[in-house]
């Protein structure tokens, strides 16, 4: 009892103590209220307007408020309109072969850039028989039977080509065979036809040169026959003359057939190259389906 007696005292004295101490002296400063009254009326503040804010110097920092911007809603999109002068690429140079190709679907404005090459051969098929009946202009076709392959294209097998009959003839009397020149004209392949100039080399699986198509020359060969008519005519006589010696009286007379003989045989010696003359060639008759080889003699261009 006496410990909570003497516990509240020392409560109370610390209590006045702090009350009483400098620290906690409020001391009002009234001078702003007083400032107040003599610039304003208290009663009528709310109805007066008050004075303008003081002027501030340049030295003084500048506030500037900025507004935030609208908020942009979800389903709108920013969009930024292009520069006025938009750089454009310059167009694609197109550089075309300035070569006419007469007689073909391809011209010279179109864009060339694929070529076969001069010297290229052709291995093809005959579509129809060739011989010397024909007539100077004749068209006569081909078909390929081998991939022709050159640089960024490869020409298929049953590429269709066609030549032109520029030179022909029948065996002649002075015997030379027939004669058939065939110049190659157009390539056709891929629904597209090309002009080209081209040669046969081959026909028949027989070397062909200078591109003539010709029937054997039968003119030496007349005159072999011309030399053997004559032999056999001596040979004959020959016989004769052996008969003619076997009996006494034919003895005499024997000789007289083998000089004829040998007369004869050298008169035909002799004669045969101009009695060889009138000895024709052979004709020329190749049957479809023959195996042909043509060159190309210039350049071919491709538009694909």
């Amino acid at each position: 009892m006496g410990r909570s007696i003497s516990g509240r005292l020392i409560c109370l004295f610390a209590a006045v103590f702090l009350l009483n101490s400098a620290c906690f002296a409020l001391e009002l400063d009234l001078s702003v209220d007083e400032e107040i009254r003599k610039n304003y009326n208290p009663t009528k503040l709310e109805q007066q307007n008050l004075p303008p804010l003081p002027k501030t110097t340049g030295s003084q920092s500048k506030t500037i408020t900025t507004q935030p911007k609208p908020a942009q809603s979800q389903n709108q999109t920013t969009t930024t309109a292009p520069p006025k002068n938009v750089p454009s690429a310059p167009d694609p140079v197109v550089k075309k072969v300035n070569k006419d190709l007469p007689g073909s679907t391809v011209t010279k404005n179109d864009f060339t850039a694929i070529k076969i090459k001069k010297g290229t051969k052709f291995r093809v098929k005959s579509s129809s028989v060739v011989s010397d009946y024909l007539h100077e202009g004749s068209k006569v076709s081909f078909t390929s039977v081998a991939p022709v392959y050159q640089k960024y294209v490869t020409i298929p097998a049953g590429a269709v080509l066609k030549a032109s009959v520029k030179d022909v003839h029948a065996p002649q009397m002075t015997g030379n065979g027939g004669l058939v020149v065939l110049v190659l004209e157009s390539v056709s392949f891929n629904g597209k036809t090309y002009s080209a100039h081209g040669k046969v080399t081959k026909a028949n699986h027989k070397k062909i040169f200078v591109n003539n198509i010709k029937g054997k020359r039968q003119y030496w060969k007349g005159v072999a026959n011309q030399v053997d008519k004559g032999e056999k005519f001596y040979q004959k006589t020959r016989k004769t003359s052996t008969k003619l010696s076997n009996n006494p009286i034919g003895a005499i007379i024997s000789p007289v057939p083998t000089i004829v003989g040998i007369a004869a045989y050298g008169v035909n010696f002799v004669l045969s190259p101009v009695i060889s003359i009138g000895y024709k060639g052979g004709r020329i008759s190749i049957p479809a389906g023959s195996e042909f080889e043509f060159k190309v003699q210039e350049d071919v261009f491709l538009s694909l």
